[in-house]
């Protein structure tokens, strides 16, 4: 996990969009695993509009193909990255799938299972007249995983790194708030969303909510019920 958090750093660093920490070095001792990263100090507020700016340039580094060349964490949750040309189909089977999946073998059946299926099988809808690039993920981008400098500059951390649709970066940024109208405004002006982001922000959601459902338990079943009755109340 730690070799591929490191990894995940250089990946953003190489791009020189936004400034991340440098990962040090990374091992095991007797019981632990451990990462070394750049000792960076983070306080105060620095400028939303570098953070939308940065975001944007980040996501204009792509790649042949959506994934990457490794796989990772999602959290503590492993995560699949095998690289692929069709997004639908990579969407469709390392991310919602797996998740939907995860949540059946730990107990999270019924409704759940039966209308995720139903939403999985919709996904082309969803993409009628849109066709992502595969853009330079942060992965993980909530407003816990960013910082600014002293200088102001702004600083992301903590990656869960591949190439995807950007949408699924900036959907994260509204999850769990932490992102100011500045910010929006800035990455709007640099590179504007598809208007269908609108609704495909809610499929990108419930792969995290989903994804807390494994992790932390049954207070995130009734979002990720809603979010699916939500988008295949879109397609009704």
């Amino acid at each position: 996990m730690f070799e591929a958090e490191a990894d995940g750093l250089d990946e953003i660093a190489r791009c020189g969009a936004l400034r991340c920490p440098k990962a040090i070095t990374s091992g095991q001792t007797a019981g632990a695993a451990f990462l070394v990263l750049e000792h960076l100090r983070l306080e105060g507020q620095g400028d939303p509009t570098a953070l939308g700016q940065g975001l944007a340039r980040m996501h204009r580094a792509s790649s042949q193909q959506h994934g990457w060349h490794r796989d990772n964490t999602i959290g503590s949750t492993p995560q699949s990255n095998v690289p692929t040309a069709d997004w639908i189909d990579f969407w469709r089977n390392q991310r919602l799938g797996f998740q939907l999946e995860r949540a059946g073998q730990n107990g999270y059946n019924g409704d759940l299972q039966r209308r995720g299926l139903q939403l999985m099988e919709a996904l082309p809808r969803f993409f009628e007249n849109y066709d992502p690039v595969p853009s330079l993920l942060h992965g993980d981008l909530w407003g816990g995983n960013y910082g600014w400098l002293t200088t102001g500059e702004p600083v992301i951390f903590d990656p869960a790194v591949y190439f995807g649709d950007r949408e699924t970066d900036l959907a994260m940024t509204e999850l769990f708030g932490g992102f100011s109208n500045e910010f929006y405004a800035a990455y709007q002006a640099d590179w504007p969303l598809d208007s269908g982001y609108a609704i495909r922000k809610h499929l990108y959601q419930l792969y995290h909510v989903l994804n807390h459902l494994n992790l932390f338990g049954t207070g995130y079943l009734a979002r990720a019920k809603n979010l699916i009755e939500r988008l295949l109340a879109e397609l009704s």
